[in-house]
């Protein structure tokens, strides 16, 4: 209850506080600059003091409506590891004919206490930089100037776009937010549908009200027309300004200490719960409110649009420049998915990922097989092409990564990224040929994000599952003796398949023998790892294969004529990651997953069994996850076998507290022991 009390008397402070702050821009007070750790959250590293975010549009009769966003930021840097909020990014689109999205306006200040006295050093401009980062994105950077631990920051700019639609509104940050004022006015012309993201925590509340406007509008007339308010040309005719009224549909949202959106452990892309608003333009309007053109889509129609551009459909024909070298790769070659395998390997011989994502071609076909590097739309658009040319029915697939987060309406920006599909005979390949380590229907992480939209062609596409089905394992196998002086020696042999070993060479492929074992050294106890050997590293169609050996100093307790030992030894989970109390997003183990530990343990001389564990099973939310430990003695041998089966990789979050009590279960049963007695 003093708990309860004490958290109520903070949260009114901090209310009277953020109603008495002042957040006029260029002045910061020396109480911000005192403060030593944010009030509500004591491990934040930063947080937003105040972000303030008005969208508007300007009207002028040549250009129309032109989208105006302001951003004004005050940031309070607590610790060292706060600092990269000093650095900001401001994505610029680039559409065609000259219609860039541009940004002026920039100012910035740094505070720093200083003898009691605050200093306050300003955003140069030669701190501020633009770049190209793709053929549609442009990048302006800066950093404040003078930045450390316990600096306050601030800066504002004014984004101007051609377009109507408006970005994603962020509501939320993996900082926490201590006030927040958003301001959207649209005019009364275009019809936008709000959507806020029902997958966050935080939900925000909004008040929404008419602003009534006028615009200067100019019309040629004849002199012979009598008008008022008019401008005399010599050509016998005048130009008629006339005022127009129209409305705005204003959002408002006001909100004061928003928590900030924290992974937690196995908690996947933790953009797909973030406090958001998205604004989807459904229609243009008459001033008397009847739709003139609809905007209104669909998935269907997004899916054709994307495909009738010529750097995404139009990179799907044949091309001349690999036809040679890939009719000697297929040469003799007639069935379609080995076909694929081929064709995959091909392309990541020939031409290297540069990193950047995207669902329409960076370089174009040519280029990038010409150059040997491109983007993911230039590789696995490429990968489609050869497999079309020689008859297979191979199809691109639209999706949105997992730090992309799942789009709530039909947009072309929800997609970023596209891979390959293949079909025959009721069978489905995928493909990313962006990556050395995957393979066929082993796809990287960042893919597996729900579902993907397979396109044919213009007219056709539909949904297809991108979550694996098939577990991927893990087997280890550990022979253990107890020698004289009892220490414990034996070796280790371990085979993962599928995603597991995917996993596995992404982490180890390219680490040296000695930091090989260092890691697997880690956080083992006292253990000496030697003579390692990893099979089909390179072989990336087959299971890796590990094998080592090692000896444990600390592997058993001997108290007076009694020797414990817990048979699961390092391959014991001995530490459950599950420590919240409350959990706000789902645990996501991203596939379905088996892991299995068989373990001898050769008794020693003079000693027979007291006591062994108790074989047990246990299963959570109908076989989602199950947990079997079954151990049994066999003459001279102790022969243990634990699997942990994770069948559904994502719990909800309301049957966490139910799945952190079945994770405990499974470390104290990993952690019992069995008692040798002298005899």
């Amino acid at each position: 209850m003093k708990h309860f009390l004490n958290t109520i008397i903070l949260a009114v402070i901090c209310l009277n506080s953020i109603n008495s702050q002042n957040y006029k821009f260029g002045e910061v007070s020396k109480l911000e600059l005192q403060e030593k750790i944010y009030p509500m959250d004591s491990s934040a590293n930063a947080a937003i003091l105040y972000r303030n975010e008005n969208v508007s549009f300007e009207y002028s009769q040549n250009n129309g409506f032109t989208q105006v966003k302001e951003v004004i930021m005050r940031i309070k840097i607590y610790n060292k590891e706060g600092l990269d909020w000093a650095k900001e990014k401001i994505y610029l689109y680039k559409g065609n004919s000259g219609s860039d999205q541009t940004v002026k306006g920039i100012k910035g200040f740094s505070y720093n206490l200083e003898n009691g006295k605050i200093e306050k050093v300003k955003l140069k401009n030669e701190g501020i930089f633009t770049e190209k980062a793709t053929d549609l994105y442009s990048i302006c950077s800066f950093a404040l100037p003078n930045v450390k631990a316990g600096s306050i920051i601030e800066y504002r700019y004014i984004k101007r776009s051609p377009f109507i639609e408006i970005d994603d509104v962020e509501l939320q940050f993996s900082i926490p937010v201590k006030k927040l004022d958003v301001k959207i006015s649209t005019p009364q012309f275009y019809s936008f549908k709000k959507i806020l993201n029902s997958k966050a925590f935080f939900i925000p509340n909004y008040t929404e009200k008419k602003e009534y406007k006028t615009a200067n509008i100019s019309q040629r007339v004849s002199n012979n027309t009598p008008t008022s308010g008019i401008n005399q040309l010599g050509n016998g005719s005048t130009i008629s300004q006339k005022k127009i009224s129209y409305f705005d549909n204003v959002i408002l949202m006001s909100e004061a200490n928003i928590p900030s959106l924290t992974a937690e452990s196995y908690s996947g892309s933790i953009n797909n719960y973030k406090a958001k608003l998205s604004l989807e333009l459904e229609a243009r309007l008459s001033k008397e409110g009847i739709v003139e053109k609809s905007y209104a889509t669909s998935w269907e129609k997004v899916s054709k649009t994307i495909y009738d551009s010529p750097n995404f459909g139009g990179q799907l024909v044949g091309f001349s420049i690999y036809k040679d070298d890939l009719d000697a790769v297929l040469a003799d070659v007639t069935n379609d998915f080995l076909k694929a395998f081929l064709v995959e390997n091909f392309v990541k011989s020939k031409v290297k990922w540069n990193g950047s994502y995207g669902k329409y071609a960076q370089n174009g076909i040519r280029s990038a097989y010409k150059e040997g590097k491109g983007n993911v739309a230039d590789i696995n658009l490429m990968v489609v092409s050869m497999l079309r040319s020689h008859g297979v029915n191979a199809n691109p697939v639209l999706v949105s990564t997992r730090n992309n987060g799942i789009p709530l309406f039909p947009t072309r920006e929800g997609f970023n990224y596209v891979i390959c599909s293949v079909e025959k005979d009721n069978q489905m390949l995928l493909i990313d040929a962006t990556e050395q380590n995957s393979s066929n229907n082993i796809l990287p992480q960042r893919v597996l994000n729900w579902q993907g939209r397979l396109i044919y062609d213009n007219k056709e596409s539909r949904w297809i599952n991108l979550q694996p089905s098939k577990l991927s394992s893990e087997s280890s196998m550990l022979n253990v003796t107890i020698n004289e002086d009892l220490t414990l020696a034996g070796k280790v042999a371990k085979s993962l398949t599928d995603y597991l070993a995917y996993f596995y060479r992404d982490q180890y492929s390219n680490m040296s023998n000695e930091d090989h074992i260092k890691s697997l050294e880690k956080d083992k106890g006292d253990i000496e790892i030697s003579e390692l050997n990893i099979e089909n590293v390179k072989n990336i169609s087959e299971p890796i294969k590990v094998n080592y050996k090692y000896e444990l100093s600390d592997g058993i307790d001997e108290v007076g004529d009694k020797l414990y030992i817990t048979p699961l030894l390092f391959l014991a989970t001995k530490e459950n990651p599950f420590k919240l109390e409350d959990r706000f997003y789902p645990i996501d183990f991203v596939i379905p997953q088996s892991e299995k530990s068989m373990v001898n343990i050769m008794l020693p001389e003079g000693y027979t069994v007291e006591s062994l564990p108790k074989s047990e099973g246990l299963e959570f939310k109908d076989s989602n996850v199950t947990f079997t430990y079954l151990i049994k003695q066999n003459g001279k041998y102790l022969q243990l076998k634990a699997q942990l089966d994770i069948n559904n990789p994502l719990i909800q979050p309301n049957d966490y507290k139910e799945f952190k009590d079945f994770f405990s279960k499974i470390i104290e049963k990993q952690a019992e022991q069995i008692i040798l007695i002298k005899s």
